[in-house]
């Protein structure tokens, strides 16, 4: 069986981009079928009998790791198409994955799916073929990660936010601001956790951009290089206070159990777990908002079993399937339907879109900045985690 807290492991690492990436337009041969290729498909025909699936731990159950827990084989009953799945564990490991043209789909986090669609590893999809995208959140529709020059690029799968945990011994009243973990950190010096990534710089970008607006970040995924240097000194500032840069979420919530850390960053489903277990802790969301994930299913320009790629797109956002999966990982699902099928929703503040307004999603830095500045060239992926290995010491 896969503990509840074991499946916490997954890392939402955000892949190296080359610097080269310019310009966000799949190529490929405009068939108008489904064979794959630069223009969705028009019609579908029968399925293949056959997918290939590439998706995060968590994603892609079949009753192997916990016999309660399996939409794989329903899936295949109701379609005819036979599942074979990997599982990756870093956005960089799907990308070159991809690369091999062995996958039909692939559960794309913000970090992984504009690299993509740029370099032509997936294509656009026709969402009239797809009858359960119109019970979607509109707000995780035709976004940034998912969309380019107004085309789909797949289905969203769930999303969360990258909260603020703390101990209520510490802070008997809930914090309201990043400062804790920023300005204030050495309030609580050695006890303050972060995540162990160059995407959270963003987090730092986020903060500066509501506390130093002299700097005029608008995206904090978006940064010229006095930008990305003010995120880079407020890290280094933090830096003496860390307990610990976590990348396993279940060894972090443990590090919130036992004390060592009692402030920074965490996702809510760690703190449905150790809350569950009695630990004294609480999660907020601060009023500068938060960065967070949002994956989409996609579908490989070269798919040999494009038919079975359309119906897995629409299976895994039919309720059932969407309540199980992301309920199973532990985020908010991409369809309020799929809430009949869960009883935690709410934790995830699912379908409130005043709160998802305030997730700055996951999106991978690049050269052409993605906050639509054409007067100066920001800073991409590559220079993101040369920072971040200085910060870190």
């Amino acid at each position: 069986m896969f503990p509840p807290t074991k499946r916490l492991g997954r890392v939402l690492a955000v892949a190296a981009v080359a610097a080269s990436i310019t310009a966000l337009s799949a190529c490929g041969t405009s068939s108008g079928t489904t064979d794959g290729g630069g223009d969705a498909a028009q019609k579908l025909g029968e399925n293949e009998g056959a997918i290939s699936i590439l998706a995060w731990p968590g994603y892609v159950e079949d009753g192997s790791n916990d016999p309660n827990v399996d939409w794989i084989h329903p899936f295949e009953k109701a379609t005819g198409c036979t599942v074979t799945a990997k599982t990756f564990g870093t956005s960089d490991e799907a990308f070159n994955l991809m690369k091999t043209g062995d996958y039909d789909v692939v559960s794309a986090s913000g970090d992984a799916s504009l690299r993509l669609i740029a370099s032509g590893q997936v294509s656009p999809v026709n969402t009239d073929l797809i009858p359960n995208y119109a019970d979607v959140y509109d707000f995780l529709k035709m976004q940034k990660w998912n969309s380019v020059d107004g085309k789909s690029y797949g289905v969203p799968h769930g999303y969360g936010a990258n909260v603020l945990m703390y101990n209520t011994d510490v802070f008997t009243t809930a914090p309201t601001s990043w400062d804790v973990v920023f300005d204030k950190a050495s309030e609580h010096k050695g006890k303050v956790t972060a995540y162990d990534s160059p995407i959270y710089i963003a987090d730092a970008a986020l903060y500066l951009m509501k506390h130093n607006p002299e700097l005029k970040i608008t995206n904090p995924y978006a940064l010229d290089e006095d930008q990305l240097a003010a995120a880079v000194d407020l890290l280094k500032e933090q830096r003496p206070n860390i307990s610990e840069y976590w990348s396993d979420s279940l060894k972090e919530g443990q590090s919130f159990q036992n004390g060592d850390s009692v402030v920074g960053t965490t996702w809510q489903v760690v703190q449905n777990t150790i809350g569950a277990e009695g630990a004294k802790t609480a999660v907020t969301l601060p009023e500068e908002g938060a960065t967070g994930w949002s994956d989409t299913w996609m579908i490989s320009s070269t798919s040999k079993h494009p038919n079975c790629a359309y119906a897995w797109l629409n299976y895994i956002i039919s309720p059932e399937a969407n309540g199980a999966a992301t309920g199973y990982f532990g985020e908010a699902p991409a369809t309020p339907k799929a809430c009949d099928f869960r009883t935690d929703c709410d934790d995830y503040h699912a379908g409130d879109a005043d709160y998802a307004k305030q997730i700055w999603y996951w999106t991978t830095p690049i050269a052409e900045c993605v906050d639509g500045r054409t007067d100066v060239k920001c800073t991409d992926y590559s220079q993101w985690t040369q920072a971040w290995q200085e910060i870190k010491g």
